[in-house]
């Protein structure tokens, strides 16, 4: 497996304090959190630097589905904003939520999936990179937690798609999540099954035995030390 972790783990650190820390773990892939201010700064050290860079872009009040047109436009520009920074630092791909609705009733859902859809699609007019949809975890408001939804979004889109482990594992649909087409990338994490915690490999329900499925992937957690034991997990599998 090919893997890396998302700068999340080692959030405010220099970049290339990051850069050197995943070479010296052994790490191919970095993917950087795209959250303003942590990544729009004039330095480009991750360009050329020897790593596979993905980027995960802004979620904190975005909403590329949003009823609320002019919500949803500024979402999408900033989606767009992190394209062409991608493309200054040669990262491959972008993962993207697909959206939050308000209130969960079918017509408003739908709506907000065919604003998803549109939105998806503007953005991968404006971008040279790679835009990948990222499935979600299992509460109401989020859209794309279920295959189907995926699913349309590719088909109408031609995306890619980052599966994420734990959001799968909170639906009880990973399995069917990784046999979908076209995945760029997963997100690595555990949890118990019921709420999206985002803890170490191997201290939750997830079914390790799927990992195998995935050819490359970012250990996604909020800390380093538990981002190597994840990957002892991996490497013990």
């Amino acid at each position: 497996m090919k893997l890396g972790f998302t700068t999340l783990a080692l959030l405010m650190d220099e970049h290339n304090y990051i850069i050197d820390t995943a070479k010296k773990h052994g790490f191919e892939i970095i993917e950087i959190l795209a959250e303003d201010p942590f990544y729009t700064k004039d330095n480009l050290e991750f360009k050329d630097c020897g790593l596979d860079i993905r980027m995960h872009a802004a979620t904190v009040d975005i909403n590329i589905a949003s009823i609320n047109k002019g919500i949803r436009e500024e979402s999408v520009r900033q989606m767009i904003f992190c394209g062409e920074y991608a493309e200054k630092i040669g990262a491959k791909t972008i993962t993207v939520h697909p959206g939050i609705i308000g209130r969960n009733e079918p017509r408003l859902r739908k709506w907000a999936l065919e604003m998803a859809v549109e939105s998806v699609g503007k953005i991968m007019d404006n971008t040279n990179v790679e835009i990948s949809v990222e499935n979600m975890p299992v509460r109401q408001k989020f859209l794309g937690n279920k295959v189907e939804e995926i699913e349309m979004i590719q088909n109408e889109t031609g995306c890619s798609l980052t599966i994420d482990t734990g959001h799968g594992n909170t639906c009880g649909n990973l399995e069917e999540m990784l046999e979908l087409k076209n995945i760029s990338y997963c997100h690595l994490n555990d949890n118990d099954g019921e709420k999206d915690q985002h803890i170490t490999l191997g201290e939750g329900t997830l079914d390790l035995k799927l990992l195998k499925k995935i050819d490359t992937a970012i250990i996604e957690l909020n800390n380093f030390d538990n981002v190597l034991k994840s990957k002892k997990v991996i490497e013990n599998l």
